[in-house]
């Protein structure tokens, strides 16, 4: 598939129905994704970051994420969409470029948060933060080809704002020119129907917290047009690492019995290249 055909796809999947986007760390996890069905794939800062054995948040440069991005483009013929914490910079001007930059390596579209990269995830100023989702949309409109602008409203997840500022804040981001709107961990299912309720552009649910105990059907009969799952899927291989390794360095090999076969991964990874 091209990458104006993967642009082209990426755009459609949102307009209509709802879809799984799963978040691989390499070309290995990208390429066994898209052979089990994945119809599009998104980076996840924070397990691109562990695979670089640093912590989350602000733990990759710009430089970093746009090469990781390219890798898991060429790895699968799938359109790939791009985690990029708050854009890389706090201005306006560095979410533009950020945007101009995803698309000269053939990302698909972005998602940009509106808290900053430092401990604590301070929020930006309501006004700033519009700026520079207004920004950013203008860049991606400016591309002349379809590009799947994301705005991210963090505070709740993050403890810098209740539920209500960040329905305000999603208001304003789509009235600024975002594609796609995005809070995630809201406290429970009931507050993720408000933010639905609240916006008419699409919305990606993250299956985190209180969510992941609803299904994939769950999710798209209230409304959700885009499901990620951010570094969930890394954490749980992180987690395999952690559980199997302790289990030996303690005299059992038991978990090893779960282990596919390399021919099965094999298969995958051959499948998932063409696919």
């Amino acid at each position: 598939m091209t990458l104006a055909k993967r642009h082209q796809a990426f755009h459609d999947l949102h307009q209509q129905g709802c879809f799984v986007i799963p978040n691989p760390w390499d070309r290995g996890s990208a390429r066994m994704m898209a052979a089990l069905g994945a119809q599009a794939l998104a980076t996840s800062s924070a397990a691109h970051a562990f695979t670089l054995g640093r912590p989350d948040m602000g733990g990759v440069t710009r430089d970093e994420a746009l090469a990781h991005a390219a890798d898991l483009i060429s790895a699968t013929p799938l359109p790939v969409s791009g985690d990029f914490e708050n854009g890389f910079g706090d201005s306006p001007d560095d979410v533009a470029e950020t945007v101009r930059l995803s698309a000269e390596v053939g990302l698909s579209g972005i998602s940009v948060e509106d808290t900053q990269m430092i401990p604590g995830n301070p929020a930006y100023a309501f006004t700033l933060a519009v700026e520079r989702i207004k920004a950013g949309a203008a860049a991606a409109r400016a591309l002349g080809r379809p590009f799947i602008f994301c705005a991210r409203a963090d505070g709740v997840m993050n403890g810098a704002y209740d539920l209500a500022e960040g329905i305000r804040r999603l208001q304003a981001f789509e009235a600024a020119g975002a594609d796609l709107l995005y809070l995630p961990v809201p406290p429970g299912k009931a507050e993720l129907a408000q933010v639905l309720k609240s916006v008419t552009k699409p919305v990606n649910a993250l299956a985190a917290g209180p969510l992941k105990s609803l299904t994939v059907a769950d999710l798209a009969a209230m409304g959700v047009r885009r499901i990620s799952t951010g570094s969930q899927i890394a954490r749980l291989t992180h987690a395999a690492i952690r559980d199997s390794v302790t289990a030996m360095l303690h005299g059992s090999f038991a978990p090893l019995a779960a282990t596919a076969s390399g021919d099965d991964i094999d298969a995958l990874l051959l499948k998932g290249s063409t696919e």
